[in-house]
């Protein structure tokens, strides 16, 4: 039911302040609804903007269906209010075009958390209306128990027979089926507070400087934990330390190549915290079970492959990927699992996937059924597109509960002793998340010795034609972004733009507008099959300095985005007289690993074809020491990833990435946006005062450099 709006008695003629006064709403959710817009137009919309978008939404359509159905309203008044209310929805619009995440918030299904209810109620207030006692409260989720298995999945899930073998040998083990008591919330100066937003702007700030890691304790002298032959680095220890003094929940987020999932392997291991459930990428899984045998040679792992009729219920440790993950969440839910870790702990950032859901409930029904579990995270790059991303892992280490921080965590803010009105409080709260069990350490403090690593860009001429049909395709592209922009600067400004008449938002908008239009377009020249057609024009250059490299300094790692240009690469490299191993999306992880294992032992072996998306994580290919970016990603991120496959513990030459980039075309743009722009974890978990960016903005921004080049050509 829409709140009454209470109205003055002596109304004025027909005009705006008679309409202002008929829905003294509009004019606050007109206020607010253009500062957002001014926030995305700068590419800045945070937590608490997404709030505003979804808040104004919410209160535009039920302040349309009272303005409807209001016989009272005079129908002058009714037309104009109509058209007010039509021009917030218009800026809505244009706002998610700026930033498409915001059309998840624009559904009429989608319910606002505490966050938005009260900043619903607070505009409600200020414009006046009458809100009935319940619409005073703001409506607190009901946390409950996860189900580990949908209904939708029911009729997927199998019980491998050693499964119930297991159950049958341990009759005493049966898991605990009774509801678990919530723990009481703690009332203190933060009640009535919505705290998800502050913290997400603590991280989203920065610190000055000042890297996102808790205090870890100095390890013991001698190392008692490592098997004969091995040991492990200070900082891999200090870790394990914390663990051996009981704290049990991490999002361990060293940077890729310090040696995350031996950490997690010992950490178990000092916990005595078996079985074990590691929840890991497709192209990991035989890794994991390699460095199980090799950190805890002592324990039985088990990799589950399919419908798990090979694996050995008796383990110590379980490994299984997330892809088939859906199908054993039955007898996963119910084994008595006292550990669970989640590796590339990104790929579950989307809260509304199968695969975080799959994951959330799991380590939901661990808690329920055992006492303080340990839980790991493990991510280099937690931070991808947004602060927020934080959000899916927070929940698997249990630090918060739907939409509120855990018992646990409120405890630790309201130590601090002050509000989210008080500056000090963000600082304060982000070391506050951070002593949850955060840990992130880089390579240039941890790992001194480890040899430097470099970014080298080659431009190359492509061939003449290729080259003159992709510049004459950018121009293209180039003027129809133009000619779209010419028609609504007119139709925003009733003039035809002069040569130097820039409306950068519109700008914005219409490079953002295509880049939608673009992930769904069929045969239309765009952004990313320009970049493609670009990849396989590259692909014989590349594929030739990779061969020179081969030849002077050894085994060298060549990365490309697509199927095709890795098929040219692997014939032309054959066609050279040089052997070279494939590392696919599409192998069984048998395969890749025979592949890993050929490159990595086999001195005949010279190449490593490696796909940046199924190889850019996980993997340990430090036998080389030169890569060859022949296609460049979206992000510094997946970049990173994938140069960090060398440049790791064990490796003990200088790492040489060379970036292969075709001159004069969108190419050499793109690599330079996406060194202009930081990583959001620099922000987030380094305490960088760098700007973030994400997949998208670069290939927004590669859109404007097009558009602008056009509009002063």
């Amino acid at each position: 039911m829409p709140p009454n709006v209470r109205t003055r008695q002596n109304h004025a003629p027909s005009g705006a302040a008679s309409a202002d006064e008929r829905a003294p709403i509009i004019p606050i959710l007109a206020r607010h609804v253009r500062q957002v817009e001014a926030r995305a137009a700068r590419g800045r919309v945070g937590p608490r903007d997404r709030t505003r978008f979804q808040v104004i939404a919410l209160l535009m359509r039920s302040e349309r269906a009272r303005v409807k159905e209001d016989s009272s309203l005079p129908d002058a008044t009714r037309k104009e209010l109509l058209k007010r209310i039509e021009g917030i929805a218009a800026i809505l619009a244009r706002t998610a075009a700026l930033d498409t995440s915001l059309l998840n918030l624009l559904g009429e299904d989608v319910k606002p958390g505490p966050a938005a209810q009260k900043l619903r109620r607070e505009w409600l207030v200020e414009s006046g209306a009458d809100l009935p006692p319940e619409e005073l409260e703001v409506q607190e989720p009901r946390y409950r128990q996860a189900l580990a298995v949908p209904a939708q999945l029911a009729s997927k899930q199998v019980v491998p027979a050693s499964v119930i073998a297991r159950a049958r040998a341990n009759p005493f083990l049966a898991p605990d089926l009774a509801q678990p008591r919530e723990e009481a919330r703690p009332v203190g100066s933060l009640a009535g507070w919505d705290l998800m937003d502050p913290l997400y702007r603590a991280f989203e700030q920065g610190a000055g400087g000042s890297v996102a890691s808790m205090t870890l304790p100095e390890p013991l002298r001698s190392d008692q934990f490592a098997p004969r032959g091995l040991h492990l680095m200070p900082h891999q220890a200090r870790l394990v330390e914390a663990v051996r003094r009981g704290h049990r929940t991490f999002l361990l987020a060293d940077e890729p190549g310090l040696g995350k999932t031996a950490q997690a392997l010992i950490a178990a291991s000092v916990a005595d915290a078996y079985p074990m459930l590691a929840v890991v990428p497709n192209v990991v899984k035989i890794n994991w079970a390699r460095e199980v045998e090799r950190w805890t040679p002592q324990r039985r792992v088990t990799v589950i492959h399919g419908d798990g009729e090979d694996m050995d219920a008796f383990a110590d440790v379980f490994v299984v990927n997330y892809e088939i993950l859906d199908r054993h969440l039955s007898w996963t839910s119910t084994l008595g699992f006292r550990s669970m870790v989640v590796d590339e702990a990104h790929f579950i950032k989307n809260l509304g996937s199968q695969r975080s859901q799959h994951v959330l409930a799991l380590a939901e029904s661990i808690r329920a059924r055992t006492p303080n579990p340990l839980l790991l995270a493990l991510t280099g790059t937690p931070l991808i597109n947004d602060v927020e991303d934080f959000r899916a892992i927070w929940r698997f280490l249990g630090w918060i509960k739907g939409d509120r921080p855990s018992p646990a965590l409120v405890r630790k803010l309201e130590d601090i002793g002050l509000t989210p009105a008080d500056p000090g409080f963000y600082p304060a709260a982000r070391d506050a998340v951070i002593s949850m069990g955060i840990v992130r350490r880089r390579k240039a403090d941890v790992a001194r010795d480890l040899p430097a690593k470099r970014v080298v860009d080659l431009p190359v001429e492509l061939d003449d034609a290729l080259a003159r049909s992709i510049r004459a395709s950018e121009r293209a592209l180039g003027e129809r972004l133009a000619a779209r922009y010419r028609a609504l600067f007119e139709s925003r400004h009733g003039f035809t733009p002069r040569g130097d008449q820039l409306d950068l938002e519109l700008v914005r908008r219409v490079a953002a507008s295509e880049l939608e239009s673009a992930r769904t377009s069929g045969g239309t020249e765009n952004v990313f099959t320009m970049i493609r057609r670009i990849g396989q024009g590259k692909a014989a250059l590349a594929t030739d300095y990779a061969a020179q490299l081969a030849r002077s300094a050894g085994k060298v790692v060549l990365f490309a985005k697509h199927i095709d240009v890795m098929d040219t690469a692997e014939r032309l490299l054959s066609e050279a007289g040089l052997r070279s191993v494939s590392i696919r999306g599409e192998q069984t992880p048998r395969q890749r690993q025979a592949a890993i294992d050929a490159f990595t032992r086999d001195p005949g072996v010279a190449v490593a074809v490696c796909s940046l998306t199924a190889a850019g994580v996980g993997l340990n290919l430090h036998a080389a020491s030169n890569v060859v970016l022949a296609e460049l990603s979206w992000t510094a991120a997946e970049q990173e990833q994938a140069i960090d496959r060398l440049h790791r513990i064990g490796q003990d030459q200088p790492v040489t990435a060379w970036r292969i980039l075709a001159a004069h075309t969108i190419d050499a743009k793109v690599a330079e946006l996406i060194d202009a722009k930081g990583g959001l974890a620099a922000r987030a978990l380094d305490g960088s005062g760098e700007e973030s960016t994400s997949g998208d903005s670069v290939q927004r921004d590669a859109l404007v450099h097009l558009l602008t080049e056009a509009l002063s050509a």
